[in-house]
């Protein structure tokens, strides 16, 4: 277990393990579902016609994710709906050629904590492995909704195959731990410079500024927050529809209203210009 990730063998992997490879020189991770057979489950963004989905995890690069057509392993590595972004691909195509990383469930909150980076770990317990696998398979043939990098990305689809757990529609940032700690980070050192008198020089600041990160995280997790909400994959369609059919609503509500007040005034300024005219005339 190290600070930074916990690295893993192959042979360690059983299914229903969560898993997940740097990219970019570890300026963010990918995370997907290993179902056996050397076989992942992951989530990008949708498929394009005649091209493949993106794992553009924290919109950094924009590296296909999927395996490669001429896949030596299994004919079926990089099967995708052409519109949903869950995909299956095997293990080589998922890595490719980067280290393989367990994420870690249940551990306490002092290991939490000390880990130096998000998206490595959680307090909330995992489901049993069957159930995790089914999760998987049925979002590779019902899909997880739409890609986003802050609210439902490749790392909220691997927590959610592991937990069942959802957060709250109104929530601006989803269960990943890597988009709570890129919001963190900017946001620790914020709100820790009114402690600055308070600290004794620079490695003051940065130790306020660390810790403020780290409860940021903690208080994040889904293994701590308690508007967390358990539900059913085959539920998971209609939780997700409501979302969206909220969201056009809230778009179609706001469009409505602007135009709305322009329409009401015009006519009223028309008819005043209208009678000042006839006053004048007469």
């Amino acid at each position: 277990m190290g600070l930074l990730s916990h690295r893993v063998e192959r042979s360690e992997l059983k299914p229903g393990d969560h898993i997940y490879t740097w990219r970019a020189a570890y300026s963010y991770s990918h995370h997907g579902t290993y179902v056996g057979g050397s076989k992942v489950v992951h989530f990008t963004t949708k498929k394009e016609a005649g091209t493949a989905g993106l794992d553009s995890a924290m919109a950094i690069s924009s590296l296909i994710s999927a395996g490669s057509p001429e896949c030596p392993t299994f004919p079926d590595c990089g099967f995708q709906l052409p519109d949903s972004g869950v995909i299956l691909t095997c293990l080589d195509c998922f890595l490719r050629d980067g280290a393989l990383h367990g994420f870690e469930y249940g551990v306490p909150p002092a290991v939490f904590l000390a880990k130096l980076r998000g998206g490595t770990c959680t307090t909330a317990a995992s489901d049993p492995a069957d159930a995790v696998v089914h999760r998987a398979m049925y979002l590779l043939q019902n899909g997880f909704g739409s890609y986003d990098v802050f609210e439902n990305n490749c790392e909220d689809f691997a927590l959610y195959c592991k937990t069942g757990l959802l957060l709250p529609p109104e929530q601006g940032i989803g269960r990943s731990g890597q988009a709570a700690s890129a919001v963190g980070v900017p946001l620790a050192a914020l709100f820790s410079t009114p402690f600055r008198l308070m600290s004794a020089g620079p490695l003051g600041m940065a130790a306020v500024t660390a810790g403020m990160y780290c409860a940021g995280r903690y208080i994040t997790d889904i293994g701590v927050r308690k508007d967390v909400v358990k539900v059913e994959v085959e539920n998971l369609s209609a939780h997700l529809g409501w979302r969206r059919a909220k969201a056009k609503e809230e778009e179609w509500v706001k469009k409505k209203q602007q135009p709305a007040k322009v329409t009401r005034l015009l006519p009223l300024k028309r008819k005043r210009d209208s009678d000042l005219h006839l006053q004048s005339v007469k």
